[in-house]
């Protein structure tokens, strides 16, 4: 866990991973509240707060007496929010040092297409 954001968005966060790698499918039960808490050594109620924050979200939603599941259609809602906010946290600050550099976009595709492909 990293000390500089509340733990249960680190857990909400966690989750999603799961969704969108596949570790969580669509329509699978999620583990339980208590589950996480064990897993991260956290208090059950912040757990379940960050369980909370998708369910508001609509990418879980809870079957009374069985558990959590998965939404259909988490996988690609999660990855559409991750790639708006990878654009705006990434894309645009991006192509406005370019711009300033005097950049151009051929010029940032190659800068691009070379880093790929030495990492």
């Amino acid at each position: 866990m990293d000390d500089s954001r509340p733990i249960f968005a680190q857990v909400a966060e966690n989750i999603e991973n799961d969704i969108i790698s596949g570790a969580l499918p669509e329509e699978g039960q999620a583990p339980s509240t208590n589950e996480f808490a064990a897993f991260y050594r956290i208090n059950p109620a912040t757990a379940l707060k960050g369980v909370n924050v998708l369910v508001d979200a609509g990418i879980l939603y809870k079957k009374r007496g069985i558990g959590m599941f998965v939404a259909t259609g988490a996988q690609e809602q999660l990855k559409g929010a991750r790639r708006d906010k990878f654009s705006s946290e990434y894309v645009r600050p991006l192509l406005a040092e370019a711009e300033k550099l005097g950049i151009d976009s051929t010029q940032l595709t190659q800068m691009i297409a070379k880093e790929a492909k030495n990492s």
